[in-house]
């Protein structure tokens, strides 16, 4: 629902915001509507409803359309369900429409086709399931917004909140950067420039088929931090350093090397966001006795560093001088 009625309300407050910044228009550059299959009612997958404006076959043109977040079950892509939707977005292309997405909208619109050889990107979730139902399409998961193809037709945003940048880059580029800045800075919008890569979660695959490497998999989840766990694990498989290293890479996608580190990179994220540990002793409790690699090495991974990431995600402590019983008391981490 918020990607639908937050987009909503910044592409209509023009008239509102207009009368107390002069940097926003007061005349409407847009009018918006809801629009599916069919009108009327349409309960959305968190059970609000939304009002739908007018069906598919109402709108024979338009300048821009927006595929929202959408439910995908298990996370796993189901091609087909939707091609009255498809072949609607294939005219509104063909008639010179934007057509952008939010989080998971770009599965439904990677279906048409037209983002074959193309950029994209997706809530990171869903990458496994959009990988593996369009592979021509050149998926770039550290970009939280894509605009792609000849004209920059295709606009497409990354995960869940990234619909702020979605609607900041509409307004700036249909009416000015001052506007969307003007708007970003009323409704406290942000730009997300430090891309996705600092929220991607390590969800290495599991169902392979492979069943040493997944053995070295569930081992490696609880020896990680162990000297040379690439040596151990050889060791475990009782298979050839070079055999072993070319079926995990095959069947993982990691090199056993890179795929440790993503595991060591992973738990020092993990205690940043809930621990009060230095730097330097997560450093030593994930594997690493260096801590200016680990440094070097968290960044490459996440793009910032591990200041950085604690001051972005940790929960900030709120405190109150009154609370409503009259007591004094803060809110703070479980």
């Amino acid at each position: 629902m918020s990607p639908l009625s937050g987009m909503y309300d910044v592409l209509t407050c023009f008239e509102f915001l207009g009368s107390l910044d002069e940097a926003v228009p007061s005349s409407a550059p847009f009018r918006v509507e809801f629009v599916s299959t069919r009108g009327g009612r349409v309960e959305t997958a968190s059970g609000l409803p939304v009002e739908v404006h007018r069906s598919l076959g109402e709108v024979t043109s338009t300048e821009i359309v927006i595929v929202p977040s959408l439910l995908v079950e298990h996370g796993d892509w189901v091609p087909g369900r939707h091609a009255e939707m498809v072949r609607w977005l294939l005219e509104m292309n063909r008639r010179g429409a934007l057509l952008c997405s939010a989080c998971s909208g770009v599965l439904l619109l990677a279906e048409t086709g037209l983002l074959d050889g193309e950029d994209a990107t997706i809530h990171w979730a869903y990458a496994p399931t959009f990988r593996k139902n369009f592979p021509a399409v050149r998926l770039s998961l550290e970009k939280v917004l894509v605009a792609s193809g000849e004209r920059a037709q295709f606009v497409m945003a990354g995960a869940s909140a990234s619909w702020h940048d979605l609607v900041l880059y509409l307004v700036a580029r249909f009416v000015g950067p001052t506007a969307a800045q003007a708007i970003s800075k009323f409704m406290l919008l942000q730009w997300h420039q430090d891309g996705q890569t600092p929220y991607i979660a390590f969800r290495p695959s599991l169902d392979h088929g492979d069943a040493m490497v997944l053995a070295t998999q569930e081992w490696l989840a609880g020896h990680f931090s162990v000297a040379k766990p690439v040596e151990e694990a050889v060791k475990r498989s009782g298979l050839p350093e070079r055999s072993f290293n070319r079926r995990f890479t095959q069947a993982t996608g990691y090199s056993p090397m890179a795929y440790i580190q993503n595991l060591r990179v992973h738990e020092a994220k993990r205690r940043l966001e809930r621990t009060e540990e230095a730097i330097d002793e997560i450093s030593w409790n994930v594997g690493y006795e260096d801590p200016a690699f680990f440094r070097r090495l968290f960044k490459r991974l996440t793009g910032i560093t591990p200041g950085a990431y604690r001051r972005k995600f940790k929960v900030p402590l709120v405190t109150t001088n009154t609370l409503p019983s009259g007591q004094t008391g803060a809110l703070s981490r479980s």
